[in-house]
């Protein structure tokens, strides 16, 4: 794939995600339509179908025979193809409707099945994040990097749960309080594209999260590789953007947070014989 190409794949990302950004701008403050769709507290508005609309519209003039995968309309197009887009027009819907101001619309694209290309637009804070492999990540496009951090002590992590972290025992719970312990502290914004724009320009030093959608990461990943960051699976392995779990970091922290994620035992167990050693 060239430079060339990437390019103007970048360029086509950034124009969707500000089309879904707008949308979601006009319905700041107004929504009418809070809906819940499978487990309780996920939540879909009238924001999110419309943002949705406006980005795939964007998408299939300039790309008609690339794949689409969305949060809310699914697979559309050719799905198999090698150049498959991923897109969740309002990462962050519950702060959305809470007019709490982290919600972006995530623009991500897969070629071969890997992440390269992404654009992420905050609108509410009017914060536009774009990384193309190879190209360098941006904020409001200027350069951006990881951190320095290289202590857990002294590192700031961020994370998010899962909307079925009530019904499953493969939640978040553990390692939350386990990374309270051994970081200067951990976040939660609740929009996990955004989190890892913000592993990208160095405001936090590491993320963590399970239980995600292709769509939640895709643009994300992008932008923390190019920013001279890490991606990979808890244990360090390599990234399945396929397994829902996700481990980012500025790279200095990478193995400690890996071990510290993969030490921690269920909280279910936490105070029961199987989580006691001799």
């Amino acid at each position: 794939m060239s430079t060339e190409e990437l390019q103007i794949f970048l360029d086509i990302a950034t124009e969707a995600a500000q089309a879904g950004g707008a949308v979601l701008m006009s319905y700041w403050g107004n929504l009418k339509d809070i809906q819940e769709k499978g487990s309780p507290g996920n939540l879909v508005t009238e924001a999110d179908k419309a943002a949705e609309e406006a980005i795939i519209k964007v998408l299939q003039r300039h790309l008609p025979h690339h794949g689409i995968l969305t949060e809310e309309s699914g697979e559309l197009g050719d799905i198999k193809s090698k150049y498959l887009w991923s897109i969740d027009p309002l990462d962050g819907t519950t702060n959305f409707a809470h007019q709490y101001p982290f919600s972006a619309s995530s623009v991500g694209l897969l070629i071969d099945g890997v992440p390269q290309v992404g654009a992420v637009f905050n609108p509410i804070l009017d914060e536009l994040f774009q990384a193309a492999k190879g190209l360098g990540a941006t904020r409001n496009r200027k350069p951006i990097k990881v951190s320095t951090t290289n202590i857990l002590a002294k590192s700031l992590v961020i994370t998010g749960f899962a909307y079925d972290r009530r019904e499953t025992t493969d939640n978040n719970y553990g390692e939350f309080c386990q990374m309270c312990h051994l970081s200067q502290g951990v976040r939660r914004s609740g929009s996990a594209s955004l989190d890892l724009a913000s592993v990208a320009c160095g405001r936090v030093d590491g993320y963590w999260e399970r239980g995600l959608s292709p769509w939640d990461i895709a643009a994300g990943v992008v932008l923390v590789e190019e920013a001279g960051g890490q991606v990979s699976a808890y244990n360090g392995s390599s990234f399945d953007i396929k397994s829902g779990k996700i481990l980012a970091t500025n790279g200095k922290i990478h193995d400690l947070m890996s071990k510290a994620l993969v030490e921690t035992p269920p909280i279910a167990t936490w105070g029961t014989n199987a989580n006691k050693k001799d």
